[in-house]
């Protein structure tokens, strides 16, 4: 072993008297030891938090929206033929937005008609897990003339829980846009069949999202055969904009096509945000935790003066001494930034364990789902984002350790050792 480095080890054991300075390196390492474990935690939330929305969103959003600008689409099949020409496109299915309010046992709510073509759909999105019933019975043709046949419509799990809805029930579809007769507009009011139940996992779409089947969608808001665009899935969701792009040179003037990157953006944008500031305020725990190693290397400078005075006359050179000293601050953020690491994946990679263990011991909902959009608490671990965090550390304590160890080194012997 060098004699730098075992002098550095022995100068962070405490002697007797020196027992306030070792309490500072343990300080030091805990400051180290905290930040770099929050700062392993939040980003790892931040990841899951952005992993799980784009997924819940692309599950039941398309990749790419194709539209007309002058409103609905009616040769829908063809363009959908020439759409799938293009390289990247996966799939393609027409879609109908609307809205209505749905209404039941005496309580109404607004929602959003969303129009489906069972034959392609599925190839498109996916509806996440299905509570009760099943989605395929949409397809199923409903003679309205036949007692209590109707057609089928799918809601989401908050959506029936709020209105109390349950697979069979009959319920009323009100459409503002109405009919006209001789004494004015009336609402358009038609009886559904509730025949499935579906949990998306996202607040948003499962209390305001009912799903028709296309046909049935078109005569309900009175469409004909037009329907309200085509959703498209792509091979790579990263490329959606050059896609979306070569989409619109396919086809030309009237066609426009969004890709789900625009459509989410502020969305998004406010995620990226939200973690580069946080990286940056839990950064300031460390920084923190590296002035506190400066003070106790300047400490331990000034209590080691004989010591050092000793070594420079056996004919230690300045770059040893200063050796000793930046090897005693390297440790002291070495050690912190290993268990910070340690404690820090333990928790992000068992964090969702941990959450769903403290709602249920304690009763806690550490995540609202109609303020956060999800039902639970994501985390994803980075590789990326534990290296940055453990270099940025580490130069932390490497520059926090320069100035107290060039001091030590420009200790004069003859000043140190005057009056001993």
């Amino acid at each position: 072993m060098a004699y730098e480095l075992f002098i550095g080890l022995r100068y962070l054991r405490a002697k007797r008297k020196q027992t306030f300075i070792s309490v500072n390196s343990i300080i030091s390492m805990v400051g180290i030891f905290l930040g770099v474990a929050a700062l392993i935690v939040v980003l790892a939330v931040m990841n899951g938090f952005e992993t799980n929305l784009r997924e819940k969103i692309l599950g039941i959003n398309s990749h790419i929206v194709l539209m007309e600008y002058h409103g609905g689409m009616k040769d829908y099949t063809q363009v959908a033929e020439r759409v799938e020409t293009v390289p990247g496109v996966v799939a393609s299915t027409p879609f109908i937005y609307g809205q209505a309010m749905v209404k039941n046992r005496g309580r109404v709510t607004g929602v959003v008609i969303r129009g489906i073509s069972l034959d392609t759909v599925f190839t498109v999105i996916t509806f996440g897990t299905t509570v009760a019933g099943r989605i395929d019975d949409l397809a199923v043709a409903a003679d309205e003339d036949d007692g209590d046949a109707r057609p089928g419509i799918v809601v989401g799990t908050e959506l029936a829980e709020n209105l109390g809805m349950r697979v069979d029930d009959i319920i009323e579809v009100v459409s503002p846009l109405g009919v006209s007769t001789p004494m004015g507009p009336v609402p358009r009011i038609k009886k559904f069949r509730v025949v499935g139940v579906f949990d998306s996992g996202f607040y948003e779409y499962d209390s305001s999202l009912v799903f028709m089947n296309l046909a049935d969608a078109q005569q309900f808001l009175n469409m004909r055969d037009i329907v309200t665009g085509l959703e498209i899935k792509v091979d790579n969701v990263y490329h959606a904009k050059e896609i979306a792009h070569a989409i619109e040179d396919e086809l030309g003037t009237p066609y426009w096509a969004r890709n789900w990157m625009e459509m989410n953006r502020n969305l998004f944008s406010a995620l990226k945000l939200e973690k580069v500031v946080m990286f940056i305020i839990l950064c300031l725990i460390v920084l923190v935790a590296a002035f506190n190693i400066i003070t106790t290397l300047i400490m331990s400078v000034m209590e080691k003066n004989k010591d050092i005075a000793i070594l420079k006359s056996m004919g230690a050179s300045s770059r040893s001494i200063m050796t000793i000293f930046m090897i005693q601050g390297l440790i002291i953020g070495v050690v912190g930034t290993i268990t910070g690491c340690i404690a820090g994946l333990s928790i992000a990679l068992n964090l969702e364990r941990l959450t769903a263990w403290i709602e249920r011991t304690f009763g806690l909902t550490i995540l609202p789902k109609d303020v956060y959009y999800l039902n639970e608490l994501p985390s994803k671990v980075n590789d990326g984002d534990v290296v940055i965090i453990v270099i940025v550390t580490m130069v932390l304590c490497f520059f926090a350790s320069i100035y107290p160890a060039w001091s030590a080194s420009k200790l004069d012997p003859a000043e140190a050792l005057r009056y001993e």
